[in-house]
């Protein structure tokens, strides 16, 4: 098996909040496999995907690839847990991919005008030629907006709609007089957060002091939070309202650190040098399945199957379309930057 995803990075095998679940979820499992990674397409939906014989389990197809994996029963950790209801552990993956992929998506791409920014370049968008890099960041930020339905027009509206306004008294006592007045306001995007943190104090009141959510050995939904709370705790800056609302939950903190030491350390100082020492995106790097080490790929020619030739032919295709359709994007912006662009974005909502 091969697990094909984005490059390792802040002390992770892989940078990729995507990815980094479903290479959890293939060591949990015990299954042995290799870490590819791709450098062509930084920012495709595929990725991540899994190869096993003649079959691709793709992030964008069939509910993902830990789902597919799971209903295949090629690999099925919840199986081994016959006792549990599958309900529950769906209930509990549903809020992880929701309220917690939110918050988070919310953080990488629109918190503070894109003050993470730069942690969602290095993960995405490092490896490319400067003007594309900039151009897909750009367009990505755009899309997240869009999905969350967030511009800087109906912001305003949003948080007039769903404004609440609580009335505190707080005494201030000056001599004899007592003042007596606060207000707090709570817009629509702190909802992100409070649903969060809703979720972070179920979880951790789920897992308690067990090394899993549900019993002694992990199911698919310890591999969704893990890779969550692993990438919160390492790529996100102290900055980050949301790793800091993670930090008040000591038992998630402490469940995360110790998977890293079992599943992750053990070869993460090898992967910081990948990604750092990486002489060209033309060198794809991987790492077994016990994490010992991230080597190149062998330079010895050997005959391509079929499935191999299909697969450079997809990505020559795809690569392509990618660069028509930046050119083409350039050619009608006209070197608009990413700020005008935005105004322009803004403007359309006016009218």
């Amino acid at each position: 098996k091969t697990l094909v995803a984005r490059k390792p990075g802040f002390g992770l095998p892989t940078a990729c909040p995507t990815c980094l679940p479903v290479l959890l979820y293939l060591r949990m499992s015990q299954v042995p496999f290799d870490i590819h990674v791709d450098y062509r397409f930084p920012d495709a939906d595929h990725i991540p995907y899994v190869e096993f014989g003649e079959c691709v389990a793709f992030n964008n197809e069939n509910g993902g690839v830990i789902e597919y994996l799971r209903e295949e029963k090629i690999v099925d950790l919840t199986s081994k847990h016959p006792s549990v209801s599958y309900s529950d552990v769906l209930s509990t993956k549903a809020m992880i991919s929701t309220w917690l992929a939110d918050a988070l998506q919310y953080e990488l791409w629109v918190a503070n005008d894109g003050a993470h920014g730069s942690i969602a370049r290095d993960i995405y968008f490092s490896d490319l030629p400067w003007p594309i890099g900039k151009v897909l960041h750009w367009k990505k930020i755009r899309d997240v907006k869009r999905l969350m339905d967030i511009t800087k027009l109906n912001a305003a509206e949003k948080e007039e709609e769903v404004t609440t306004v609580l009335m505190t008294f707080i005494f201030l006592i000056f001599g004899h007089a007592l003042v007596a007045y606060g207000i707090l306001v709570i817009s629509c995007f702190e909802q992100i957060y409070r649903k969060a943190t809703a979720a972070y104090d179920a979880l951790s009141t789920k897992l308690g002091d067990q090394s899993f959510l549900f019993d002694d050995s992990p199911t698919d939904a310890d591999a969704l939070l893990l890779g969550h709370v692993l990438f919160v705790l390492n790529a996100l800056p102290a900055t980050s309202m949301l790793r800091s609302y993670l930090q008040n939950y000591d038992n998630l903190v402490k469940y995360a650190e110790d998977i890293k030491v079992q599943l992750v350390e053990v070869g993460s100082s090898s992967a910081g040098s990948a990604s750092s020492d990486m002489p060209s995106s033309s060198t794809p790097r991987k790492t077994s399945s016990s994490g010992q080490s991230y080597k190149p790929k062998p330079k010895a020619k050997k005959e391509r199957t079929e499935e191999e030739k299909k697969s450079r032919r997809r990505t020559k295709y795809f690569l392509a379309a990618q660069l028509i359709s930046v050119l083409a994007f350039l050619s009608i912006t006209g070197g608009v930057d990413s700020s005008a662009l935005d105004d322009d974005y803004d403007m359309d909502y006016e009218d």
